[in-house]
């Protein structure tokens, strides 16, 4: 598994966890909208920690810098 997004996609992706975790533990999100937001942030942790999105790979989609040959 090669990693396919960059620094600043991660920090991204981490940020939107931690504003939809605020917004739920705040109280602002309930029903059917926090269990869809609760599976993205789930979706959005896991491929930051890992570096690998699946999505990207269908479209052939990488945000990491290459080093040039």
């Amino acid at each position: 598994m090669k990693m396919n997004m960059g620094t600043i996609d991660r920090i991204i992706r981490l940020t939107a966890v931690v504003i939809i975790a605020a917004l739920y533990f705040a109280g602002q999100l309930s029903g059917t909208l926090a269990i869809v937001l609760g599976i993205v942030a789930v979706a959005f942790l896991a491929t930051s920690l890992i570096g690998w999105c699946p999505a990207y790979m269908p479209f052939g989609i990488t945000t990491c810098k290459t080093e040039k040959k």
